[in-house]
Order: C-alpha cells, then structure tokens, then sequence
C-alpha cells in the first residue's frame, strides 16, 4: 500500500496533465486570428438608371462610405481586407462613358481597411449592402450608385423614339388602320397552330367593323418590353455558352425597332443595356409610363435538354395551371435573390399589394393578348403546349396593364439555342410578336378601356 507522501505525489502529477492536457485542448480549440478576407471578383455595371459595383469575395465584408463634395466622391472603407491584384483591376473597369463614375482609386488605407474612392460625374444617391451567397456568386459586397435628380421615364422614351413630343394623340386617317386593314390583320395565319379560335373572332370583327369618320384621333399607344435578367443575373445558358440576359436583350431590341415602325406606338424598354432591374422595378416603369401593354422576354431553360418550344403566360390568381408552369415561375420569381436587391430599400409588400389589386379584367385581356401572341409564334417555331398558361410571375402583377411573358425556345436545348443565336430567326420571331400585337389591339381598341389611376 503506497504512503501518504506517495499519494500526494500522484495527485500532483495527475493535475499536471490534466493541467496540460486541458491547455493542449484550449490550443486546439480556439480559433487562430482569422485571415484578411479575399476578393475574388470585381464587375461593373453602368447603365443610365445607375452604375453597380459588385465586389464578390469569400466572407462577409463590413463596409462603411461617406461623400465628399467639390468635387464630388464616394469613400468607402472595407474592414478586414487586404489589396490585392484582383481589387486593383477594379480601376481598369471603369469604362469612359460610364454615367457616373469618373474614375476609382484603390489603396490600402491602414492595416486591414483598403478604401475606395469614386470620383463622381455628378451628385449621387449611393446605396451600399451586401447579399448572402446566391446562385453561383458567392458573398457579394454592392455599391449602387443613383442619380440624385431621377429621370422622367416618358421624356427618356420620348427623347431615344422618333415621335412627336405631343404623346397624346395623333390626327389623321393615316394613324388608324381603316376597316379592311383591321380585317386583313384578322385574317388567319396558317403557318400559326392554334388557329381555331380566330375564325369565330373573324366572323365577329367582320360584322362589328363600321366605316370610321374621317381625321378620327387616336392616341399613341405605349408598349413596355422586358428582356428578363441582366447584369449579376444572367438567366439560363446553354451548352455553347449563350446567355439568356444577352438573348432576350437582343430579341427586345429588334421587337422595339419593328414595333416603332408601326403607326402610333412607341416603345420603351425595362433594360436596354446589360444591368439588374428588379422584378418590381420594372412593372414600376411600365406603370410610369402608363403603358398600354407589358411583354417579358425569356428563354426557358429545364434540366433535360430534350426539352423544346415556345411558349406564353399569364398571370393566376389561383395557382398555376400546371407543375411545369409553378417551376418556371419559381425560377423566374428568384431573379431578385440572384441579381441582387438591397432589401432595405426593397418593398417587400410589393408583390401581394400589386396582386391583390389584380383584377379578373386585366388577366383576360392578358389572356386575349397571350392566345393572338401564341398563334404567330406557333408560325415559326413548335409550341411547348398549344395554349396560353398561367402561373404567380412576380413581373406581370401591373393591376392595370395587359401583361404576357414569353418563353421564346429553351436555350437548354442545343438545337433551339442554336435558332436563338441565329439573327434570321430572331427576327423571324419578333415579326411574330408584331403580328400577335397588331391582331390584340385590332380586336380590343385601347380607347375603350378603362384604366386604374
């Protein structure tokens, strides 16, 4: 039996390395001084509604900004980073003909803090947030930069159209389509698929057409076009590369210029450079606008690539008409997470405001829009299902404007992504949408309909 000195002397030694063992689990255990954070990316987009800046990178950055004026600057200072090569070619970015931005200057200005500085083009309204992984993008640490004094969206579409600055009315009987033009217009197409129902509306427009008295005013006729995504959202792509945001701009631009050709109807358009509009602010510019008719560009996009044809939708109020058309909207409705909304500045109620207010009249002259519009599409390409669907998009909530999105061919398929790159077709494809447009408004005059102020 050991002695009590011996005893001692084991407790002793077992506090010893438990005292020792305990320090080796604290080593272990708490964490060293983290590691400056890395830029991984850095992308610029001007646009004239505002400049983003984005600086993507690993964790989630604290930044604090401030303006200096005469002149005029933005100064940001972002905690835990250090300059690297990547943040340096920020400054090589800034593009001459950006709207506001002069020019950017990079430093480090003290240990872990590196400070921006943006000369200004003109005073700004600078929001400054950062958004959670999404998508592809990792952390993302925003600067959007907004004018001061807002632009008046109908000068903007008056000043880039070529029509008089009187948007109001246009004398004449050249500006309205005489009674057999309307009719012509009616006629049915026999390359276009779902055709059936035209004949009857041909009958009908037949016996209502009446001679029109001579110099008849007609008022202009306004129509929003909305090439999905853009900017930090690129939409779908295909197997070559392609992008949907590139496509669907593309596709707008050649629909505005063979829109505008026609009497009395101007164009603008939600984007018309490569930059993020939020889902919400673009149905606010159509209503800015008080457009008369509201038409989202897509691609589709679907895990098989097998998957092909157009297709067009329209707002439910009760769900959507099929699983396929819930995804889509899905899909489409995430716009905002990917490209990008500070969601301080965000009106979350937004959507369920502008559907509440949603009437059954705007949704069936939607619907009468999607049926003219499907039928010339049909002419050209195969239909993804011969009828107009109906889902929640986000983007066709205006309560007072007949509002279509337009799955133009799925991009995921290589055959249709190939047709969608090819110019012929694009244009083949927006001398549809003309036609649907011309044969809506041939059957459904804007005079006569009462708009929500």
């Amino acid at each position: 039996m050991p002695s009590t000195p011996q005893i001692r002397s084991q407790h002793v030694s077992r506090r010893t390395v438990l005292k020792a063992g305990a320090t080796l689990l604290l080593a272990v255990t708490v964490p060293q001084r983290a590691n400056a954070a890395q830029i991984l990316a850095v992308r610029v987009w001007p646009a004239d509604d505002y400049t983003r800046v984005t600086l993507e990178n690993d964790t989630d950055l604290k930044a604090t900004h401030f303006i200096v004026k005469d002149p005029e600057r933005l100064v940001v200072d972002i905690e835990g980073l250090d300059l690297n090569p990547t943040l340096k070619s920020l400054v090589a970015k800034i593009q001459s003909n950006d709207p506001y931005i002069k020019q950017v200057r990079v430093g480090q200005n003290r240990p872990n803090v590196v400070r921006l500085v943006f000369d200004l083009k003109e005073e700004v309204t600078p929001q400054v947030f950062t958004l959670p992984p999404a998508g592809n993008y990792k952390h993302r640490l925003i600067f959007d930069l907004y004018p001061v004094k807002e632009v008046d969206p109908i000068a903007a579409m008056i000043e880039k159209g070529d029509w008089s600055a009187d948007d109001k009315v246009a004398a004449g009987p050249a500006a309205a389509p005489t009674p057999k033009e309307q009719l012509e217009q009616l006629k049915p197409d026999t390359r276009a698929e779902p055709r059936e129902e035209l004949k009857t509306e041909l009958k009908t427009a037949e016996a209502q057409v009446k001679p029109e008295k001579p110099g008849k005013m007609v008022r202009m006729l306004t129509i929003a076009l909305d090439p999905g995504h853009g900017g930090e959202d690129p939409g779908a792509s295909g197997k070559n590369g392609s992008r949907e945001k590139d496509i669907v701009l593309s596709i707008a631009k050649r629909l505005k210029s063979k829109l505008e050709e026609q009497p009395n109807i101007r164009v603008m358009l939600t984007r018309d450079a490569d930059y993020f509009v939020p889902l919400g602010t673009r149905v606010d510019k159509a209503r800015k606008v008080q457009a008369d008719l509201f038409v989202s560009i897509h691609a589709d996009a679907f895990v098989q690539p097998t998957a092909r044809g157009s297709s067009v939708f329209v707002l439910s109020e009760k769900g959507a008409t099929s699983s396929a058309a819930r995804w889509l909207a899905d899909k489409e409705n995430a716009a905002d997470v990917i490209g990008g909304v500070n969601v301080k500045n965000h009106d979350k109620q937004l959507a369920s405001v502008l559907f509440d207010l949603s009437t059954t009249a705007q949704i069936n002259d939607s619907m009468k829009l999607g049926r003219a519009v499907l039928g010339e599409i049909g002419g050209i390409n195969r239909l993804h299902k011969g009828s107009v669907e109906q889902a929640g998009f986000a983007v066709l909530k205006a309560p007072d404007i007949p509002s279509i999105l337009i799955e133009t061919a799925f991009i995921s398929n290589p055959e249709e992504e190939a047709k969608l790159l090819d110019e012929a077709y694009q244009n083949k494809l927006a001398d549809a949408i003309v036609t649907g447009i011309r044969r809506y408004f041939a059957k459904n005059p804007p005079l006569s309909k009462n708009r929500l102020t």
